[in-house]
């Protein structure tokens, strides 16, 4: 008798072939037999209905490295049908720590500015009681709903080697040893690589430079180096703010993987539309730079325009507006004041117009408010500030900050959400056949105020695949499943064969689709978070076990934390 037989379906195995009618079988966590007409009883049995039975997505950078432990299920990405995920991405983890609580507090806080991490929530959510990162992957095993991979973080490992002169200077020869060590211990503990940033937007809460900015070239390559002895590891990096477009950040890139032994380096982010094709194709010779020098370098590119939602609260975004910085990192009741100050009104908005790369950012009339917290606002959700000023009588400007203040700055606003044209979805498809780009980047589990990218599987099969034809249903699974899971070289992954983990999920490919974005408050600490279920995807396996039936997460836990030369080769 089987566990469980998935009857009725249309396979869809993940290889980018073609599609056939078969039931699946599973035993102990695994596909024991794919075939037509399966005979034998089973435990379950799940009638597929006709819809497509296909492997779980894997997302290969998140950043759920905080809230598994308020939320293993790692919600909302298996409603869109991931079932694995990695995180410990942009050198930005919550592990190793050291004895100086000072250390998980500068992380706190340093999470909570880079990667919009409500401060409370990682206060009141995350235990903080681990000190290797062998520790904290043994804490994380048991809570997850889906599977997770881990780095290790380069500004993680500086803080707790140099303590507070990590932002404040390159490392010594014994510095650079002792993080090699700690390094050496994550890997061997099944981390499942390394990351770090030199990206000019990562800035800690003081505004400085966050510890791996301070890196020498020298110590990043003697970090990549020690993947070098673990099978199975790879590498992430930000060189540059906006890709690797000049000669130092290609060479760096290609100078990383070298140094691991030719690992995989991935960079992210690459927005494609049609306008900036040419742009890309510039980006994307950091492969061919790598690939002709032995090295292999490859672009994490998002499927859809970011569409950010700023707020005021945070001020992520905002304070790289010239001058702006020092009102953005305020405390909240200080900041306040000085946003109803007329005169400073005048002074922040006079800076915002200036001439400066952000000047788009600052037309305030053409933003739309997404979302408000107080009930003298609620008419002004989905309106422009320009709008609402007209209403008010007022400047937009003052428009868009009386709205803030009297949601305690918690309103989230920017540019609407533009549909991608034809061009734009036959662009994206173009590069993620060039095979030097990997669909990727979904930042899920970060900036939970400000992006809404975790639906990206379920936008692709919406968009390109079934509203505009330019991309085989087929093929869309394959470039979702299997190609990020050779690119990590997990084991048993993104296919549904024989032997593989049972990480199954059934799509009804003619309603499949994101649900509305909107803010949920339910995070530690009551803060709120963009959030969207799908439609489409009712039923989603892990290791055989539902994470998700009949379009709602359930309580089961089957996933488990991936670790490197045994889940991944």
């Amino acid at each position: 008798m089987h566990d469980l037989l998935i009857r009725g379906g249309w396979v869809v195995d993940g290889s980018g072939d073609e599609r056939r009618r078969a039931d699946v079988a599973v035993d102990a966590g695994r596909i024991s037999a794919i075939g037509p007409d399966l005979d034998g009883d089973a435990a379950t049995v799940l009638d597929a209905d006709g819809r497509a039975v296909c492997p779980g997505f894997v997302d290969v950078h998140t950043h759920y490295d905080a809230q598994v432990f308020w939320d293993g299920t790692l919600s909302p990405s298996p409603l869109h049908g991931v079932t694995t995920v990695i995180g410990g991405n942009c050198g930005f983890t919550i592990a190793p720590l050291s004895d100086d609580p000072a250390d998980g507090e500068y992380l706190m806080r340093m999470l909570s500015r880079v990667e919009g991490m409500p401060l409370e929530s990682l206060r009141e959510g995350v235990p903080w009681d681990w000190r290797t990162t062998a520790e904290y992957l043994d804490a994380v095993d048991p809570l997850l709903g889906i599977n997770a991979g881990f780095k290790v973080g380069h500004s993680a490992l500086r803080r707790v080697v140099l303590g507070e002169a990590a932002t404040e200077r390159e490392a010594t020869d014994d510095e650079v040893a002792a993080m090699a060590g700690l390094l050496r211990d994550g890997l061997a503990a099944g981390a499942m690589g390394f990351s770090s940033t030199w990206s000019t937007t990562h800035n800690d809460t003081e505004g400085r430079p966050v510890p791996s900015r301070h890196a020498s070239r020298d110590e990043v390559l003697a970090l990549c180096a020690v993947l070098y002895d673990f099978p199975g590891t790879s590498l992430e990096m930000l060189a540059a703010a906006g890709g690797p477009v000049d000669d130092e950040s290609q060479a760096l890139l290609c100078d990383m993987s070298l140094a691991a032994g030719g690992r995989q380096v991935n960079w992210n982010v690459m927005q494609v539309t049609a306008n900036n094709v040419d742009e890309c194709r510039q980006k994307l010779a950091a492969s061919d730079y790598a690939a002709e020098r032995g090295g292999r370098v490859v672009a994490l590119t998002i499927p859809m325009v970011i569409a950010a939602r700023l707020s005021l609260a945070s001020g992520f975004v905002l304070d790289a507006i010239p001058g702006w910085a020092e009102v953005m990192f305020l405390p909240p009741e200080e900041k306040k004041r000085v946003l109803a100050d007329p005169a400073e009104r005048r002074r922040l908005d006079g800076l915002a117009q200036s001439d400066h790369p952000l000047r788009r950012l600052a037309n305030w009339g053409t933003m739309t408010i997404f979302d408000t917290v107080a009930p003298e606002n609620d008419g002004f959700v989905g309106r422009t500030v320009a709008d609402i000023a007209a209403e008010l009588g007022c400047d937009p400007f003052d428009a868009l900050l009386d709205v803030a203040l009297a949601d305690d700055l918690l309103t989230s606003f920017g540019r609407a959400d533009a549909p991608a044209s034809r061009e734009d979805w036959q662009a994206r498809v173009d590069v993620w056949r060039d095979g030097r780009a990997v669909i990727g980047a979904s930042d899920a589990g970060a900036h939970l105020d400000l992006l809404a990218t975790f639906n990206y599987p379920t936008r692709v099969l919406a968009e390109p695949v079934r509203q505009h034809g330019l991309l085989p249903f087929e093929e869309a699974i394959h470039r979702m499943t299997a190609v990020q899971a050779d690119l990590y070289g997990l084991v048993g992954r993104g296919r549904l064969a024989e032997g593989a983990h049972a990480d199954v999920i059934l799509v009804d490919e003619d309603v499949v689709d994101s649900d509305p974005v909107s803010l949920r408050a339910d995070l530690p600490g009551g803060a709120a978070r963009l959030y969207a279920g799908a439609s489409g995807i009712d039923d989603v396996l892990v290791a055989g076990v539902p994470v998700v039936a009949d379009g709602a997460l359930t309580d089961h836990r089957p996933g488990r934390v991936l670790r490197s030369g045994t889940d991944s080769r």
